[in-house]
């Protein structure tokens, strides 16, 4: 079931990528107001959103469903890990031994005492 879901979780990411980058930018929306870009929607041209926006929110829409579910089964006590070598056991920092307390300074020398003339 892990397998599985992780495989299908691989494919709707890459096709999220494929979907994403095969749209046009915001500027090919001037082109639509003119009527030139009515070719793209699926309801005319006053319908809605286009046919690679509704693939796009479907895709993401299963990729979140497939990362959660993937977060939940191998969340769960005594699941495994993708990478189970680079997990380590969390061991508390070791303990530094203090400094040495700063030395006191030597005390300054007496002013020579004045001399009576």
């Amino acid at each position: 079931m892990d397998l599985l879901l992780l495989i299908l979780h691989i494919v709707v990411c890459l096709a999220l990528v494929g979907i994403v980058l095969l749209q046009g930018g915001k500027g090919a929306e001037v082109g639509a107001t003119f009527g030139a870009g009515s070719s793209q929607t699926i309801f005319g041209a006053a319908g809605g959103q286009t046919f690679m926006g509704k693939l796009t929110t479907g895709a993401a829409i299963i990729f979140m469903l497939t990362s959660l579910a993937l977060a939940i089964f191998w969340g769960r006590p005594g699941g495994g890990s993708v990478m189970p070598e680079q997990v380590a056991p969390a061991t508390p920092p070791a303990q530094s031994m203090p400094a040495a307390p700063p030395a006191m300074p030597a005390p300054a020398p007496a002013a020579p005492a004045a001399q009576p003339k």
